[in-house]
């Protein structure tokens, strides 16, 4: 069974979505779009308060899960991965983080040439449409709504009070000209619904004639004659089928799967190829290196005031909040509750934020699972620009095979030691007089772990992650022996290959990924169709005047 399509496209998530919805926009290409998962209508997907349930069902989640990781006692984190119509968008947690300016900027110094801040911004601005964000700085008439929660819980101010207190700046629009100090998180939530890719970009484009989906279609290899890629064979209720594609094949499947597919199609480091059996077609020796994620641990107080989200957990509640969000779209369900948030930096001679803070006013795991009993609220916090790197790599031939996920945490010193302050910086907030009403005892670390060692066993016992990988695919100069993809996000030394996801940062962004993977379906877009690219922008980011000598 074969058909012939201009653009085949694997991976209907983020920057899939988007690139489906480019390429089609005009009607003059015909494009096959590929999705292993299926639907994502139904209450767990699109009700934001549910985030917990589609990270953790087999129908939505690819179920990845790392090698032991020596720098966390040997455990083995869960790496989920979006199996749906929207990808990731579909399952994460909602929250909307660009990253900073300077990331995008060293992106360029490191050898991605027209990714700055100043050719990114554009994109941004064109995939947003911003409900409060600062006039200039955001879009106002793209597909992807981005608003702002209605912080009727009084601990999400007292966060941001707390913050002030302690010295650090407040900020109007950390995704504005200021992305330091401590503020309002924004979401990818539209009129009480979850705003993923799918519902933003890809139910529009499906509407054009030109853009055909296949769901269920697991890639199994890309279709390469000699150094040009001119299909992909995937399989589809028991067949095996081939499309070819006459001008780009397109990998948009997510930091795990981009490389992945790549490798088991012959493309990647040599060596590791053939130890996987695999016989190498192209040798690329970046295929799955680089792998960065952001690590987090839950640090938790409890609530002096019945104001939390604990005592919402109960199955009454929780039918209740349920009811309301499916009759009218609102209430405590239309919410992902991360409405208050925190970029700070870790010490003076940080030219920008290298901590984040996710507030929750509930004391409870990412997962859903293991709840305080009693009232409580956490932030999420953790260095953001870790300095240690990890990889995928093929264990055969088989594309059915799940890779070997080893993201190597903490195995840079620097990492634990900047973890230990993030630690020492919370508690310090914790103690501002804002929140003096509402904090009662400290549940974890617990004023038990003082010292670096006790510290140290908490994070290594405790820490999670926050499910941010990227890098495998890296974007960089073509002389760059470690680059995957040119600036144009096309496969090195191939023909007829983009990579386009969060596989190709070079660097993690300073935020959740969600964002720039969209900015990148945008951007990436314009470089298959040929289109100039969008005009550099002229604005400057604030950076603290006195960075070099103050943490604050």
């Amino acid at each position: 069974m074969t058909d012939t399509y201009d653009y085949i496209i694997v991976g209907a998530g983020s920057a899939g979505s988007v690139i489906a919805n480019r390429l089609s926009e005009d009607g003059r290409h015909k494009i096959l779009l590929l999705e292993y998962g299926g639907t994502d209508i139904g209450p767990f997907i699109q009700m934001p308060s549910a985030l917990s349930y589609p990270m953790n069902m087999s129908t939505y989640d690819w179920g990845f899960a790392s090698q032991p990781e020596p720098g966390l006692d040997g455990r083995s984190l869960v790496t989920p991965r979006g199996k749906v119509i929207g990808g990731s968008s579909s399952i994460n947690g909602m929250v909307y983080v660009r990253g900073h300016a300077r990331d995008f900027d060293t992106w360029e110094d490191m050898g991605a040439a027209g990714w700055a801040y100043r050719h990114v911004l554009p994109y941004f601005k064109r995939l947003e449409t911003s409900h409060g964000g600062q006039d200039g700085w955001r879009g106002t008439g793209g597909p992807l709504h981005v608003t702002r929660g209605k912080l009727h819980n009084p601990l999400y101010k007292a966060f941001i009070e707390a913050g002030r207190q302690a010295g650090y700046p407040v900020t109007s629009d950390y995704n504005g000209e200021q992305q330091e100090g401590f503020g309002e998180m924004e979401m990818s939530i539209w009129r009480g619904r979850r705003w993923s890719a799918a519902n933003a970009y890809l139910r529009p484009a499906l509407k054009r004639h030109n853009l055909k989906l296949e769901t269920g279609a697991l890639a199994r290899r890309i279709l390469i004659d000699g150094k040009r890629a001119t299909g992909v064979e995937y399989q589809r209720n028991g067949d095996t089928i081939k499309a070819h594609a006459t001008r780009q094949v397109v990998l948009a499947a997510s930091a795990i799967n981009s490389p992945r597919l790549l490798q088991v199609s012959g493309i990647g480091n040599a060596e590791h190829l053939r130890a996987a059996g695999i016989e190498p077609v192209h040798d690329l020796p970046g295929v799955g290196e680089n792998l960065q994620d952001h690590l987090e641990v839950y640090m938790q107080v409890e609530c002096l005031q019945p104001v939390s989200l604990n005592s919402r957990l109960g199955l009454i509640s929780k039918g209740m909040i349920g009811l309301e969000w499916l009759l009218f779209k609102s209430g405590l369900g239309a919410t992902n509750h991360f409405e208050a948030c925190g970029f700070i930096r870790s010490k003076a001679g940080v030219e920008y934020p290298d901590i984040q803070y996710h507030f929750l006013p509930g004391a409870i795991r990412y997962d859903g699972k293991a709840a305080f009993r009693g009232d409580g609220f956490q932030v999420h916090v953790g260095p953001n620009r870790m300095k240690s790197r990890g990889y995928i790599r093929p264990r055969s031939p088989d594309p059915r095979e799940t890779p070997e996920i080893f993201f190597n945490y903490l195995s840079d010193p620097q990492d634990m030691e900047d973890f230990i302050t993030c630690i020492r910086l919370t508690r310090e907030i914790f103690e501002q007089p804002a929140l003096a009403p509402f904090k009662g005892h400290e549940i974890q670390p617990g004023t038990d772990r003082q010292s670096d060692d006790d510290i140290a066993a908490f994070i290594r016992e405790h820490a999670e992650s926050a499910f941010h990988p990227c890098g495998t695919c890296k974007m960089g100069a073509k002389d760059d022996p470690m680059a995957v993809v040119d600036e144009h996000c096309r496969v090195i030394g191939m023909d007829g290959l983009t990579v386009a996801d969060s596989s190709i940062f070079p660097l993690i962004p300073n935020g959740n990924l969600n964002a720039p993977s969209l900015m990148t379906g945008e951007k990436a877009a314009d470089h298959l169709l040929g289109n100039d690219p969008l005009p550099p922008s002229n604005l400057e980011p604030w950076i603290n005047p006195d960075w070099q000598t103050s943490q604050r």
